[in-house]
């Protein structure tokens, strides 16, 4: 296996929590960790470190639009010392823009292979900058289904998301290439540590929730199926951890129904705090509908922790019906959300260690060196493919000549992204139908 040297370009990374910035992370890791050279390109956070090996920070405004995102601002020009240093074979882009389209810029200058994963339903984030716009989620969702045709490989996250990719005419080729997760660092978790620091009695039955705190991870529905679940069991508790805009809106939910005293909110967790929250879970409540993988699901399960889940895609990746815990209809209601939640933690000893073997057997398909070792495969099957890398400055004429092409294809994209979000051909007639920007369908 030849070294490579691969150029990242993400829209978030550490010190940002998150699915996407974890992944990079862990992925920029795992190939250095293999003989690799890794280049990231991520936007400046609040506290991100001034000093880091690899890493290049881009300017950019913080907290937009009220989120925990910082957004980059696309620059290509600053980025040139440092790629002609750096001489990379692969660009792999983590988001379909902003940084996503100076990723391309960047692949079609140096005439390298640009492989792009689809992280994240973009069509779902229309909150962050307008509030039910039907004519908004079109075009997002236009956007990132075009950007991903740009690129000569899209990695989607589950099998779900690469059904919706083929069903919406992505013609690229799509490989499926779950995110990875170190098994064994989440089975290491202390239980009894995180219990006592929480001040939760070591026989409490205890549900838990990890992840972002954010309007796209339903986490409404998740408070009043928590409120139910908590009315239902009075010695049980509540460990919520994560960080995010729906943590104030949580805590005073949970303090007008009157359950501060058993409901613990412990903020971002890291290392081993991580693992031991997870392993002071008895069971793990998930809601989201919005997830294109089920990471803090399988890392919850290599904890040994039964899952509760609505049906959607990455969910229904992970969780098994009644095998690793259940999986309930995404209509389902909070009342019925709780009920589940209370089946499981009632469980007899010989029932609840039979779903913690399922659950640690499911895992272990999403191990960090089976997602790396396919990773590295396609990169390298890319890099063969393809001719040697150039240099810019090497033959001016022709870097031009394919830089104005990408622009071509990324202006075309926009414009076909526009049209096709404001004409849209209805899925029940067949025909174009006008739809004012803003009204709804």
């Amino acid at each position: 296996m030849s070294q490579m040297n691969i150029v990242m370009f993400t829209n978030t990374f550490t010190p940002h929590v998150g699915g996407v910035a974890r992944a990079v992370s862990g992925l920029a890791d795992g190939l250095r960790g293999k003989g690799h050279c890794v280049l990231v390109v991520a936007p400046t956070f609040r506290g991100y470190p001034e000093h880091e090996e690899g890493v290049i920070r881009i300017p950019a405004v913080q907290r937009f639009a009220g989120s925990d995102f910082s957004m980059p601002l696309p620059v290509t020009l600053p980025l040139r010392a440092d790629l002609d240093a750096f001489e990379p074979d692969i660009v792999h882009s983590h988001h379909p823009f902003l940084l996503g389209d100076t990723a391309l810029r960047v692949a079609a200058g140096r005439k390298i292979p640009a492989v792009f994963t689809y992280h994240t339903r973009y069509e779902l984030y229309d909150h962050y900058v307008a509030q039910d716009s039907d004519v908004l989620k079109r075009l997002v969702l236009k956007l990132a289904l075009g950007y991903c045709d740009l690129c000569d490989h899209v990695i989607a996250p589950s099998e779900s998301i690469a059904r919706i990719l083929a069903s919406n005419g992505v013609k690229v080729p799509v490989s499926v290439i779950p995110s990875g997760i170190d098994c064994s660092y989440f089975a290491s978790g202390n239980a009894a540590r995180a219990r006592d620091l929480l001040a939760i009695p070591a026989d409490a039955p205890v549900a838990g929730h990890v992840g972002r705190l954010a309007p796209e991870k339903n986490l409404a529905f998740l408070a009043d199926a928590l409120t139910e679940f908590l009315t239902q069991n009075d010695d049980a508790y509540f460990v919520v951890t994560g960080d995010g805009p729906m943590r104030a809106p949580m805590q005073r939910h949970f303090h007008d129904k009157g359950f501060d005293r058993r409901v613990r909110f412990t903020g971002v967790l890291t290392g081993g705090d991580l693992a031991d929250a997870y392993a002071a879970m008895d069971i793990f409540a998930f809601s989201s509908l919005s997830e294109t993988q089920g990471l803090v699901l399988a890392e919850a399960m290599a904890s040994g922790t039964p899952v509760v889940a609505l049906d959607a895609p990455g969910a229904r990746e992970v969780v098994r019906d009644r095998i690793n815990g259940r999986l309930l209809a995404a209509e389902a209601s909070a009342v019925d959300f709780a009920t589940a939640l209370s089946s499981l933690i009632r469980l007899n000893e010989t029932e609840m260690q039979r779903m913690q073997k399922a659950a640690h057997e499911t895992a272990e398909a999403f191990s960090a060196e089976t997602a790396l070792l396919r990773t590295i495969a396609l990169y390298e099957g890319l890099a063969a493919r393809g001719g040697p890398p150039v240099k810019p400055a090497d033959d001016l004429w022709e870097t031009a000549k394919r830089r104005i092409a990408r622009e071509i294809e990324l202006f075309g994209n926009v414009a076909h992204a526009v049209s096709d979000a404001v004409l849209v051909e209805g899925p029940e007639n067949g025909n174009l139908q006008k739809n004012p920007a803003g009204a709804k369908r």
